[in-house]
């Protein structure tokens, strides 16, 4: 398969397609879902259209049980607040659903990766001077520590968004968190899903390094390898990851993200 631009559903999927079919399918018997902004946000609807209709959605916005008509464009989109069955506070939503051990998987993107999970959303470059300024943690910094595990959505696979150590650390792993020696421990296993361009990391042991455990159709070990700023780790049996399905294609594209807010 070549993953090109698509403009229609008799096209290849884009690997964008790819990477959110690949994402949405793992939330398979997953019950609450907390949706990060952007490609989290429209894995979570795909899965909830075609993979998993009991799962309930919860945005940053306070939205618990979400049933949106719509994509959501942001998390206090007015589809995800029409219908769902809850709205509450801020404070109750971190306080209680995410500090309370009531998620399930956390979604998030992030702009840089380490080995065991700790992420980068605050600054590329250095502090005083950052060649480039991002949005901060957000929910991130509650959802990394709270949610049972978190699921990772990568736009780039490079040594840039995979370095050997990140610019910056907006939300740390179990394993960065131990290594501080003080405070209380997480109660979630922290990153155990990476989809990127080119594959699947993944993990189960929370102190764990990430290893490759999936490739995209047309990419090569090798390639995941010299892609990732540190010594990846691969598993004994890599597996091919499945092209998405007509189906999947024709919501994504025809039903979820009609104007490619997000399938850009």
């Amino acid at each position: 398969m070549t993953i090109s631009a698509a403009s229609s559903t008799t096209d290849e999927p884009t690997i964008t397609e790819t990477i959110v079919a690949v994402a949405a399918r793992e939330l398979v018997g997953r019950e609450k879902v907390f949706a990060g902004v952007g490609l989290p946000t429209l894995a979570v609807d795909l899965a909830k259209r075609l993979w998993n209709p009991d799962a309930e959605m919860i945005y940053e916005s306070g939205v618990c049980g979400a049933h949106p008509a719509a994509m959501a464009e942001g998390i206090a989109d007015s589809v995800v607040v029409s219908g769902a069955e809850s709205v509450i506070s801020m404070p109750a939503l971190f306080g209680y659903v995410l500090q309370g051990g009531n998620v399930d998987v956390g979604f998030l993107g992030a702009a840089q990766i380490d080995k065991y999970g700790s992420l980068n959303t605050s600054i590329i470059g250095d502090w005083d001077q950052p060649t480039v300024r991002l949005p901060g943690g957000g929910g991130a910094v509650e959802i990394m520590p709270n949610a049972h595990e978190v699921f990772v959505i990568m736009r780039r696979h490079d040594p840039g968004a995979f370095p050997a150590e990140l610019d910056f650390c907006t939300s740390p792993s179990p394993v960065r968190a131990r290594e501080a020696g003080d405070g209380i421990m997480p109660r979630g296993r922290g990153v155990t899903r990476v989809f990127t361009p080119l594959g699947v990391l993944s993990r189960d042991d929370p102190f764990a390094e990430l290893q490759l455990t999936s490739i995209h159709e047309g990419v090569t070990v090798d390639q995941v390898r010299a892609a990732t700023g540190w010594d990846l780790q691969v598993s004994a049996d890599v597996s091919r990851t499945p092209i998405p399905t007509v189906e999947e294609i024709r919501v994504l594209r025809d039903e979820l993200d009609r104007v490619r807010l997000y399938l850009r």
